[in-house]
């Protein structure tokens, strides 16, 4: 049989994309139906929403009881001879899966990593970590010198496979079965209603039925309004009575980010545990989960959760320039924050790299109680995390036809009830959000959102609060509307990072005053960090964009997939023309973490198969530093045709998906007869419209 996995069906113009923004009247796939005649000569573009990958399983599934047993002493079925799973181990290995991979020396990366395979006789390595015995039959090899390194060299049991945040399935069924006590927010909740009555209530009382008002009105209005501040302050000052005293702002962990720290941004799909793996170990420096969707997380969906779940090498604290101090001049230090002595810190008072670590969560929420519960869920079940995020700028249809994501960005006030209830139930982690420009490039609202965030809206400032909340903003440089086309407008993320450095000015000039707000109140000593992104392919674009914009730090999105050692070429300032050989060392990296994380059976091979063509997606638009006119290159241009500077170099320049698997065939083996791929985006081309980031 031929192994070649079935070429998919192809694409046509009515697979559309996830958003119909582009979707006109008259045309054949728009939302009108008209008639169109002419013949379609449009370019295929656009995502192809409805996937699939076919299967990658065994012929013969194997019985659970026989998956780690030596042949001589199986365990006892239940089920018996009803069992319909096999039982012959033989058989099993014979008939039931394919042979051995003999890529990657033959041996098991996850046995050759912890000294036992968690796949058992399913592994497709697993001649590598069985031998067959003179009496006792075939039986399963342990290394307990690699065991025990493993288990030293990590700091959990060695199930765990160097892998943090792992909800037990008990807890995920006390969250589907609404066992799952958020005490915090619900109290918060609570406050949010009747602050939310008592704000219906004075605006009632300031109404006039007439609409017009004498002296005497004017006074018992007056009157009015000082007892329904009155009665709001008293409330206000209530509230510790029915409300467990959240985490003070002040009280929580400090966060961090500057030049010195590049960030992965989060990734839909791609931003997988291995590649986050892949891109720390060569410089990134901070990373996010993929988003992921509040109210599965809430209802203990396992493909959710898994999302959460960080590597060790992303739970340790980020590597910084040893200087405490910059050099800049008093004016622009008393813009930025923390302060000493007229010279800036670049670090919040109280910030302790040694507590800090690297992974941070990114949610999505369309209503302030899903956005309370789990974060409140997720700091409680998830120990590793660095910040939780708040995602609005998702502009993905399915998403905010929920009213989630970028849908948010109209909400204002909605949105900062959410960040800062957030805020009042995440304990000791920071809260933060990221955010676009606005629904539309006409008309943004990002500037708007800033200050609101900063400082609380109108309300938030009556009732004497301070910010949202909030340790840190990103924002991406495009709208909603615009998704991923045309370039990123750092100029407007550099107003928005000015606006940010006027209100710290603004607030450095009320120490000591009547106006100076709480310090307790004030998230991060203080210190809103401001982090831009969009459009960050090298070195040269993160220094142009740190100098030219004025923000704290950078994150890096599409630009990391297409090369993930831009962090190496950060840290060293200068361009890295990486071999085929070196990129190719790469892909097998990222196999063998792969088959580590989803595991080393068929079903985990087909896993890691898939994810790797996902990131080939995107990694085979790189062209070469020693093939460039100019530098530096740009995100979306468009290269013309090239032959590399060997045959490897060429084919990982094809933007054929049959190449891409060709290539995860050079370390995962033949793909299985089943298994299915076609690109996630329609258009494989530099200019595409729709690749994520």
């Amino acid at each position: 049989m031929d192994d070649k996995p079935t070429e998919p069906p192809v694409s046509t113009d009515d697979a559309v994309e996830a958003a119909g923004y582009d979707e006109k009247p008259g045309t054949a796939g728009g939302r009108s139906g008209g008639r169109n005649t002419k013949p379609n000569k449009k370019k295929e573009r656009g995502q192809n929403t409805n996937r699939t990958f076919g299967s990658s399983r065994d012929v013969l599934q194997l019985c659970s009881t026989r998956t780690f047993a030596p042949e001589s002493a199986p365990e006892e079925c239940k089920f018996g001879s009803k069992c319909k799973f096999e039982h012959d181990l033989r058989r099993y290995l014979r008939e039931g899966k394919r042979a051995d991979l003999d890529t990657l020396g033959g041996t098991c990366p996850v046995w050759a990593v912890r000294g036992a395979c968690n796949a058992g006789w399913k592994c497709r390595f697993v001649g590598s970590h069985s031998r067959e015995m003179d009496e006792g039959g075939l039986v399963l090899v342990e290394d307990e010198e690699r065991k025990k390194r493993f288990v030293e060299e990590g700091d959990g049991k060695v199930g765990d496979m160097g892998v943090l945040n792992v909800v037990s399935l008990e807890d995920k069924m006390r969250l589907s079965r609404k066992k799952f006590k958020a005490e915090k927010s619900d109290k918060y909740l609570e406050y949010l209603a009747e602050m939310y009555q008592l704000e219906r209530d004075a605006k009632a009382d300031e109404g006039d039925e007439d609409g017009e008002e004498d002296e005497d009105d004017k006074k018992k209005d007056n009157t009015k309004t000082k007892d329904a501040d009155g009665q709001d302050q008293a409330k206000h000052d209530n509230r510790a009575q029915y409300v467990e005293p959240p985490f003070l702002p002040s009280e929580k962990r400090r966060l961090y980010y500057g030049p010195d720290m590049p960030i992965l941004a989060p990734l839909t799909t791609q931003g997988n545990l291995p590649f986050r793996r892949l891109c720390v170990s060569l410089g990134a420096q901070a990373t996010w989960s993929e988003m992921a969707m509040g109210l599965p997380l809430l209802q203990g969906e396992k493909s959710e959760w898994a999302l959460m779940k960080a590597h060790a090498s992303e739970a340790v604290p980020p590597t910084l320039s040893p200087s405490l101090l910059s050099t800049e001049s008093a004016s622009t230090s008393a813009s930025n924050g923390s302060m000493k002595n007229g010279t800036i810190l670049r670090f919040p008072t109280g910030y302790d790299n040694a507590k800090d670590t690297k992974f941070g969560a990114q949610i999505a929420a369309n209503k302030p109680w899903i956005a309370l519960k789990t974060t409140e869920v997720l700091t409680t079940l998830c120990p590793s995390l660095r910040a939780v995020d708040l995602n609005v700028g998702c502009p993905l249809d399915a998403v905010t036809r929920l009213g989630a994501g970028a849908a948010l960005l109209d909400t204002r006030g909605k949105l900062e009830k959410m960040l800062r209830g957030m805020s009042a139930v995440s304990g000791e982690v920071p809260v933060t959000v990221k955010i676009r420009m606005g629904p539309r490039e006409a008309a943004p609202v990002a500037h708007r959102l800033v200050t609101r965030f900063a400082l609380g809206g109108p309300e938030a400032r009556a009732r004497g609060e301070a910010g949202a909340g909030v340790a840190a903003i990103t924002l991406h440089g495009r709208s909603k509307m615009q998704r991923y086309t045309r370039t990123a407008d750092w100029g407007y993320i550099a107003d928005c990072a000015a606006l940010i450095r006027r209100i710290h000015v603004e607030r450095a000039a009320t120490a000591d005053t009547a106006r100076e707000p709480d310090e307790r109140d004030l998230p991060n000593g203080g210190r809103v960090f401001f982090v831009g992104n969009g459009d960050v392919f090298s070195h040269a674009d993160y220094g142009e964009h740190l100098r030219e914009s004025g923000v704290d730090a950078v994150m890096v999105a599409r630009g990391a997939l297409i090369k993930p050692w831009v962090f190496e070429e950060i840290a060293t300032g200068q361009y890295l023309d990486k071999s085929a050989s070196e990129r190719l060392g790469y892909v097998e990296q990222f196999a063998k973490w792969g088959l580590e994380h989803w595991g080393a059976d068929e079903m985990g091979v087909g896993q890691t198969r898939r994810f790797l063509l996902e990131w080939l997606n995107f990694h085979h638009r790189y062209v070469p530093v020693g093939l460039l006119e100019r530098l530096p290159p740009r995100i979306n241009e468009r290269p013309p045709l090239y032959r590399g500077r060997n045959e490897m170099e060429t084919l990982l320049a094809s933007d054929n998906y049959k190449d891409w698997i060709k290539i995860s065939e050079m370390f995962l083996g033949p793909a299985h007869p089943n298994f299915r791929f076609e690109p996630k985006h329609k258009s494989n081309s530099y200019d595409t419209l729709e690749a994520e980031g």
